[in-house]
């Protein structure tokens, strides 16, 4: 007579705790590129072409774009939560501050109905205004 445990509920068990093992980490497309550090909105598709970034006198600048059938308000929503956990401070519904870097959200009109298009541009916050 075996004393242990049946095979059957020794690999049951085996399976369940792999099961609840943790998963990989979010895949790098989850932050725009360009952007150190930015999440990229599930729903939202970046526009890779369209990124700008380089470097100024004052420090980076960074344009990026993104679009999806996310509804602005839910956009905006998504980076009043996300944002402040990454070190951003709320200066305006969609203006940020970091580390001396000023970041904006801004909705350009989108060609396609439904569809919301989404501009982050990153810029040091004592550069001028052009």
């Amino acid at each position: 007579m075996n004393a242990g445990f049946p095979r059957w509920l020794v690999g049951g068990l085996l399976a369940l705790w792999l099961g609840m093992a943790p998963g990989p980490a979010p895949a790098a497309d989850a932050f725009l590129h360009g952007v150190d550090g930015v999440p990229l909105m599930p729903g939202l598709r970046q526009a890779e072409a369209e990124a700008l970034v380089f470097d100024s006198p004052w420090g980076r600048v960074v344009e990026a774009y993104a679009s999806g059938t996310v509804p602005r308000d839910r956009v905006l929503a998504f980076y009043a939560e996300t944002l402040p956990q990454l070190g951003w401070s709320p200066r305006g519904p969609a203006l940020y501050e970091r580390e001396g870097e000023t970041l904006l959200l801004e909705f350009p009109v989108s060609a396609a109905v439904g569809t919301t298009t989404l501009r982050i541009s990153v810029k040091p916050a004592d550069a001028p205004v052009p």
